[in-house]
C-alpha cells in the first residue's frame, strides 16, 4: 500500500492530509478496503489514539467508512456524483447513449492526449499491461473479461493524463457505464469481427500514446469511439428490425 510514514507536530493531521491526497489523486479507490489499524498505524509511523483521530475526521468528511467485522473502506464518493434519478433517465433513453459518446470522445481524446505528453514511464507500463491481458482475453474468446479490461483500458489513460478532475470525473461515469447504465459493453463483444476490430483500435491507441504523439493519440480515440457508435446504431438497428421480424412471424402463424 502507498504509506510513508509520517513526521508532523500533530500527527492525526498528517494522517489525513496524507490519506485525503491518495483518495483525492486516485491512488485509493472507492470501495477500497484499507490496511486494519494496527497495520496501518505501523505503516504511518503513528500511534493507534492519531490514527483513530484521523480517521474519524475522515469518516466525518465522508472519505471514509468502517464496517463492522470487515473492516474500513474508501467511501463511495463518485456514485454520488449523479443522482437516482438522473441514472434512471440516463438508462431508458437512447438520447443519453450517443450524448454519453460523445461525451467520451471529447474527453477521452483530451486524456490520451495528454497521457502521451505527460503520462510517466509506469502509467505507460499500466497501458501495456492492461493491453496485454485484453489480448489474452481475446484469444480465450472471453467476452465478458475483454469488456471489463475494456473499461480499465481507458481509465487507465485518464489516471495518465494526471489530472485529477477528469480523474474523478471519468470514473463516475465509466462506473455508471459497467453497471449497464448507457448501454451493455457486452453487446459489442458478441460478434467475432466486432471484438477483433475493437481490440486492434485499442492497440492503435496504446501504440500512439507510447510513441509520444499527442494528436495521434486523439485521433485513435475518436476514430475508436467513432466506430463504438455506429456499432451501437447498427445494434438497434438490428433490434428494432427483430421486433418487426417477430410481429409478422406472429401474424403469420395466426392467419
Amino acid at each position: 500500500m502507498p504509506f510513508t510514514p509520517i513526521h508532523a507536530e500533530k500527527l492525526s493531521n498528517a494522517v489525513v492530509d496524507q490519506i485525503e491526497k491518495l483518495i483525492l489523486r486516485g491512488i485509493l479507490r472507492p470501495s477500497e478496503r484499507l490496511p486494519s489499524e494496527r497495520d496501518l498505524s505501523e505503516r504511518l509511523g503513528v500511534s493507534r489514539p492519531s490514527l483513530r483521530e484521523a480517521l474519524s475526521e475522515l469518516e466525518e468528511r465522508g472519505l471514509i467508512q468502517r464496517k463492522a467485522g470487515a473492516g474500513i473502506f474508501v467511501s463511495e464518493i463518485t456514485a454520488a456524483a449523479f443522482s437516482l434519478p438522473l441514472i434512471d433517465l440516463f438508462s431508458r433513453h437512447d438520447e443519453a447513449v450517443f450524448d454519453y459518446l460523445a461525451f467520451r470522445r471529447d474527453m477521452e481524446g483530451l486524456a490520451a492526449e495528454r497521457a502521451a505528453r505527460l503520462g510517466s514511464e509506469t502509467d505507460l507500463a499500466v497501458i501495456e499491461e492492461i493491453m496485454t491481458r485484453m489480448e489474452k482475453a481475446h484469444e480465450r474468446r472471453s467476452g465478458a473479461e475483454e469488456a471489463r479490461l475494456d473499461a480499465d483500458f481507458h481509465l487507465a489513460i485518464v489516471e495518465a493524463s494526471h489530472n485529477i478532475v477528469m480523474l474523478h470525473m471519468m470514473r463516475a461515469t465509466y462506473q455508471l457505464l459497467r453497471e449497464g447504465v448507457f448501454y451493455n459493453r457486452q453487446e459489442l463483444f458478441r460478434q467475432r469481427v466486432t471484438r477483433s476490430d475493437l481490440l486492434e483500435q485499442h492497440r492503435a491507441i496504446q501504440r500512439a500514446i507510447l510513441a509520444r504523439d499527442p494528436d495521434g493519440a486523439r485521433k485513435a480515440v475518436e476514430d475508436h469511439l467513432d466506430y463504438v457508435e455506429g456499432a451501437m446504431l447498427d445494434l438497434r438497428r438490428a433490434d428494432h428490425n427483430e421486433a418487426i421480424a417477430r410481429q409478422r412471424l406472429e401474424h403469420t402463424r395466426g392467419s
